[in-house]
């Protein structure tokens, strides 16, 4: 139960950057990959995961004999982990990947009350609004009332 003392800070009066994704991590678009080249790169990824340091969900694991990244967190601010980066990262040294991740970054300029979508795909990062979750107030949340 909350204490009558304590006041709550609406989200919408502070910054927040929030993100969840995945990524199928392949090393062509070919039906055919190489399993030592893709194991390499997997190893590669693994150590790249372990330099960001996440307190969040950053995960990398085979399933079902194929490699996946999951993440998702929670922040006050866009710094650390570099998500975007990450799946710059994963498009350059695994150009097969495929993977999305949502965003919603309050202190992005123009961006603000969007929620982003990063397509990695062949190689690529692209951005788009995700026409879902967006505009965030009021499809996600209650304009402020107070």
């Amino acid at each position: 139960m909350r204490s009558s003392m304590v006041k709550r800070v609406p989200r919408y009066d502070r910054a927040m950057f929030e993100y969840h994704g995945w990524i199928t991590v392949r090393d062509t678009a070919a039906d055919d990959d190489d399993e030592p080249r893709l194991r390499r790169i997997v190893d590669e990824l693994r150590r790249h995961i372990a330099r960001i340091d996440s307190p969040y969900l950053l995960d990398l694991r085979w399933m079902n004999g194929e490699p996946f990244i999951h993440l998702g967190g929670f922040s006050n601010h866009r710094s650390s982990p570099d998500v975007v980066g990450l799946f710059e990262h994963v498009a350059v040294s695994a150009p097969g990947s495929y993977g999305l991740l949502h965003v919603h970054d309050d202190e992005e300029p123009d961006r603000e009350n969007d929620v982003r979508v990063l397509r990695l795909l062949r190689g690529r990062v692209t951005h788009h609004t995700e026409a879902l979750l967006s505009p965030y107030v009021p499809t996600v949340e209650d304009p402020f009332a107070g």
